[in-house]
């Protein structure tokens, strides 16, 4: 804990959990352990960077503060890991019942002859906190010596077990592709032999249009010459069919 005579903070560093592109929060708290109130600003090296709220404000005697430091996101990480920002935060002895109206900048002043009171903080980065990795539920025998299998075959083992899922699954899909493919081209062939045929029997019963035609200016009956037609084609499909 850092200590000053007006105010405690806590803690005596500024610690993010930097991660990229992520704005990233931590927090500050100011003890008054003394009767009086005490005024306190907030000023830090790099303003852009960082967000402090609040960043000026009064703690009432033997009461605390909050003060929440965000940092907004970062699209490079520093080298090292290393940060060189600073902040600072100066307090001082305000008067009774005062609050964050009453507070001006003239009261940090020291060359008005106030007392100011400050106290230096350093920016930190920490890595971001890992999630616990899962635990398996066995029985005894699973978790005991003979058993137990290593993390590197456990994981070859797994990751054997995955690829050769992912084989036969890539198996079947194609098979299954193949016989699709297979059964829309028997399909394309039955239709084509049927339009193939239907043009045949269109070109076959031309001949037969024209001599219906032609019989019924000579006298024939239509309906008579229809049938002979119509019996001929079926003939004729059954002598190509056998």
């Amino acid at each position: 804990m850092s200590s000053i005579e007006l105010l405690h903070i806590q803690p005596q560093e500024l610690q993010f959990a930097f991660e990229l592109r992520k704005q990233i929060s931590c927090s500050l708290q100011l003890s008054n352990k003394t009767d009086n109130y005490v005024a306190f600003k907030v000023k830090t090296t790099n303003p852009k960077k960082y967000c402090v709220r609040p960043n000026t404000g009064v703690v009432m005697p033997r009461s605390t503060c909050d003060i929440t430091v965000t940092m907004q996101s970062q699209k490079e990480a520093p080298l090292d890991m290393q940060c060189k920002d600073k902040f600072l935060l100066q307090s001082v002895v305000a008067s009774p019942g005062a609050t964050t109206k009453d507070i001006t900048p003239e009261m940090f002043n020291k060359e008005s002859g106030h007392d100011v009171e400050e106290c230096k903080l350093r920016v930190v980065y920490v890595a971001p906190p890992q999630p616990p990795s899962p635990v398996r539920e066995g029985s005894d025998e699973d978790s005991s010596p003979r058993a137990s299998v290593s993390e590197n075959g456990h994981s070859n083992a797994l990751e054997f077990t995955a690829a050769s899922k992912a084989f036969n699954e890539r198996g079947e899909h194609q098979d299954t592709s193949f016989e699709a493919r297979t059964h829309i081209s028997k399909l394309t062939e039955e239709r084509n032999s049927i339009i193939e045929q239907n043009k045949r029997l269109q070109q076959e019963l031309e001949p037969l249009r024209r001599q219906a035609r032609r019989s019924r200016r000579d006298g024939i009956p239509f309906m008579y010459v229809v049938l002979v037609g119509i019996i001929g084609i079926i003939l004729g499909f059954l002598l190509k069919r056998t």
